[in-house]
């Protein structure tokens, strides 16, 4: 697992590469001296306001610890309470009914981009474990998808190629509190969101353009208003650097932490002239709902499986962030459908593609404008729903002014029951995507649901609450993670191991688990 440590020095640039020169040449084409002179530069124009911003948010989680928790701001409710509209919605995002979400894998890209989706999101966060080559590899596909010339032949000898008509393509880069260790600037890891979004955009944004579309984007994890500034600057800045028109970008953001649905309107609002909406992150938002609270008993949430959207904190949530969205002429987008079709057992197949069609027509039915799937097959499913209520590209006139949604409702903890169960399957899970994510693949098919980092944070953040609240102790725990070890000896299985372990016997919740696992990578 352990890579060889050599230090190169560009001079020029004040950079230091902290992985081996090969690899560097290997991928010239992306790291060209022009794309790293631009990454370096937003790099060194925004790392403090970065820096700042991470540190805010351990000032918040004090204030939780103590017992303030969460409302809506007053000293934004001019902002609530003003007219105004986010930026006209550009042609070919209009219609976004089904977006599918996925990986950079080359084959993985050119299949999404092929799958009748409006919209491919593609991942460098949650369904991507970030080595350095897995990520330049993914800048390197997405560079040729952009262009039109991106194949791929498997080595069974079948070819993929992109058909006259693909999806709309989207990228969503690393969040916040995540660093490109391989890349030093001024001696600092430089951001990973940087980075991501920095190469993307210096190497696509006018040849997206040319095409007739744009550089867009999905921004994850934000916790503030004041995050979704930071990424507005950057992007001012970025569209000055290269002479491209204010405005030219577009970005959804990830409405998937509990802080951020107390302001939903001010983050639209940071990013109105490059505002492409809001969209449910359910799954990490779960996450955060029990990260944010985990020093509380009463904030422990029930198994997993019972944690449903229909669950009256995310339903809130969900009609919330539908009338938000459509008071400043966005687009509210739907959660992710983790189902993948179950091709040995048709009864078993047809029980999950109903449980798709139902979470669809409840989506669409609450008036959301679009949703999120993660296979192929489930497209025609969640465009059929959508169709037959959504008979215009959007139902962004739909205001829903008949909805009140109170910090109350938002935090109201659900009923239902912690087993044993649900331990065992939580550290199951846990143990499985991050053997996985720690062998370099971050989006991973078990018992036929797709997990990534952000259900694997929901199953780490349940198992270290339920523990540290005395629903199980630290000896049921190591029983169970011993006897789901039974017959996993790999050097990957017993770092996975290690890590979890430590992750919930630790007495501090650990803020993320791929922060934790980053330096095994």
């Amino acid at each position: 697992m352990s890579v060889e440590v050599i230090l190169k020095k560009d001079s020029q640039e004040g950079m230091f590469w902290k992985c081996e020169p090969s690899l560097v040449e290997e991928f010239k084409d992306i790291l060209t001296p022009e794309a790293l002179k631009f990454v370096v530069g937003l790099q060194r124009k925004f790392a403090d306001q970065r820096k700042n911003l991470l540190a805010r948010r351990v000032e918040v989680q004090n204030k939780i610890n103590q017992g303030s928790f969460p409302d809506f701001l007053s000293e934004t409710k001019n902002v609530r309470e003003a007219s105004w509209k986010v930026a006209s919605i550009p042609r070919d995002l209009e219609d976004r009914r089904v977006e599918i979400t996925g990986p950079v894998d080359r084959k993985m890209i050119i299949n999404a981009l092929n799958s009748g989706a409006q919209v491919f999101m593609a991942d460098f966060e949650d369904s991507h474990s970030p080595t350095l080559r897995g990520t330049l590899e993914g800048q390197r596909n997405l560079k040729d998808a952009v262009r039109g010339q991106i194949q791929f032949k498997s080595p069974e000898g079948k070819e993929y190629k992109l058909n006259s008509k693909i999806a709309t393509l989207m990228v969503r880069p690393r969040g916040w509190h995540l660093f490109e260790k391989n890349l030093l600037v001024d001696g600092q890891p430089v951001s990973g969101g940087i980075f991501d979004f920095g190469l993307f955009f210096f190497h696509n944004a006018k040849a997206l353009i040319e095409k007739g579309s744009g550089p867009y984007f999905y921004l994850p994890k934000m916790e503030s208003h004041l995050e979704a500034r930071l990424w507005n600057e950057i992007f001012v800045e970025a569209q000055k650097v290269l002479g491209i028109p204010h405005g030219t970008i577009r970005a959804t953001v990830l409405i998937e932490t509990i802080l951020a649905s107390f302001e939903m309107e001010e983050i639209l609002y940071e990013l109105k002239d490059h505002s492409a909406g809001l969209n449910c992150g359910r799954w990490d938002y779960i996450f955060s709902f029990i990260k944010k609270f985990h020093k509380f008993p009463n904030f422990m949430l029930p198994d997993r499986a019972l944690v449903t959207m229909n669950v009256h904190f995310l339903k809130s949530y969900c009609q919330l962030l539908v009338q938000t969205c459509h008071k400043r002429g966005a687009h509210a987008m739907g959660g992710m459908a983790a189902q993948i079709p179950i091709k040995n057992d048709p009864a078993a197949n047809e029980a999950a593609m109903q449980k798709v069609k139902a979470d669809k027509e409840r989506e669409v039915n609450l008036g959301h404008d679009g949703t999120w799937v993660a296979h192929p097959g489930l497209v025609p499913i969640a465009r059929a729903a959508f169709d037959t209520v959504m008979k215009t590209p959007n139902q962004i006139t739909l205001k829903k002014e008949e909805v009140h949604i109170t910090a109350k409702d938002l935090l109201k903890v659900p009923d239902g029951a912690i087993t044993p169960e649900g331990l065992r399957t939580n550290i199951n899970v846990g143990l499985l995507y991050l053997e996985s994510w720690l062998r370099g693949t971050g989006c991973v098919p078990l018992y036929n649901l797709m997990e990534d980092a952000a259900t694997a944070e929901i199953s780490r953040a349940q198992v270290w609450q339920w523990v540290k609240h005395g629903k199980f102790s630290r000896e049921d725990f190591k029983i169970v993670l011993k006897e789901e070890m039974v017959g996993k000896t790999s050097e990957s299985f017993v770092l996975a191991a290690k890590i979890f372990e430590n992750i919930v016997c630790n007495e501090e919740f650990t803020e993320f688990l791929t922060s934790a696992a980053y330096q095994y990578i």
